[in-house]
């Protein structure tokens, strides 16, 4: 059996910045044990698998696919940096000819256009102020200030703010231990740490906020740039600041910068352009 493989860097216009991810077209569905060997075998934080909703469309005629996210140890939700990297390669390397595509998650519908290379992403988190996840906190930013502390219950994704006080290198030197920030929460109600601070929109290219985003519970010790983690970012910032047009920066050691857009529905728009390093083969 023969697998294509295409590997992308989301969210930058420079091959090894942003996030990479994996995308698999598939003309067929795979056993699930076998998606997870492949993500395994790829070893970065998501491959995506793609199937096709109509056998009787290709990846050029379809508009409307099926979607699978994989880490090297489980299955997720939801992954916006793959979704985006996904609907690049039937865009540019399987020619399709629709202006919009829709993929069938297990997050509901998610619709990514052409226009300005935007990923559209339904916001579905609510924020849920909280105060008893200190063992979380103290793992992830030792003594650090921080201001608030927000848990989105359906995504399960922590949001930690650093103090306004903070300067944006008390971000970018943060050294979490994965392994300790597993250990501090064993119950399942948190899947990943979101640390974010405020930005310096004044200062160009004038970020809005900053973040850093951790899953060692889906083993991810950090994700270079996550869209999934900007869902969460964008419904708080968006209160906080009250804007509902944000310019963002995740400071991992690679970066990458998302434009995003609430929108008065609730919805997200996230944009960003995506880059292919690698065009391949997966032989079984």
């Amino acid at each position: 059996m023969e697998i294509p493989v295409y590997i992308l860097d989301a969210f930058t216009n420079l091959p090894f910045k942003g996030n990479p991810a994996a995308i698999c077209p598939l003309m067929h569905e795979l056993r699930d044990d076998l998606y997870q060997r492949i993500a395994a075998e790829m070893n970065l934080s998501e491959t995506a698998f793609i199937t096709r909703v109509n056998p009787s469309e290709n990846f050029t005629t379809g508009s409307r696919f099926r979607l699978r996210w994989f880490t090297p140890t489980t299955e997720i939700n939801l992954c916006g940096h793959a979704t985006l990297a996904s609907a690049a390669v039937l865009f540019k390397h399987k020619k399709n000819v629709n202006p919009k595509l829709v993929f069938e998650t297990r997050s509901g519908d998610l619709a990514v256009t052409q226009q300005g290379e935007g990923l559209c992403l339904l916001c579905v988190c609510v924020l849920i102020f909280v105060s008893a996840l200190a063992c979380v906190i103290k793992a992830a930013v030792g003594n650090h200030p921080i201001q608030d502390v927000y848990l989105c219950a359906q995504t399960k994704k922590l949001l930690v703010r650093l103090s306004d006080s903070c300067d944006r290198s008390v971000l970018t030197s943060l050294k979490v231990d994965p392994v300790a920030l597993q250990r501090s929460e064993t119950s399942g109600r948190v899947k990943g740490l979101i640390i974010t601070m405020k930005g310096s929109p004044e200062i160009q290219p004038g970020y809005d906020f900053y973040s850093r985003y951790f899953a060692p519970w889906n083993g991810v010790p950090e994700d270079p740039v996550t869209g999934s983690a900007h869902t969460v970012l964008g419904s708080y910032w968006s209160n906080k600041l009250g804007k509902n047009k944000m310019l963002a920066y995740q400071c991992s050691s690679r970066g990458g910068e998302l434009q995003l857009e609430v929108r008065p529905d609730g919805r997200i728009n996230i944009f960003g352009e995506s880059v292919t390093v690698l065009q391949g083969t997966i032989t079984l």
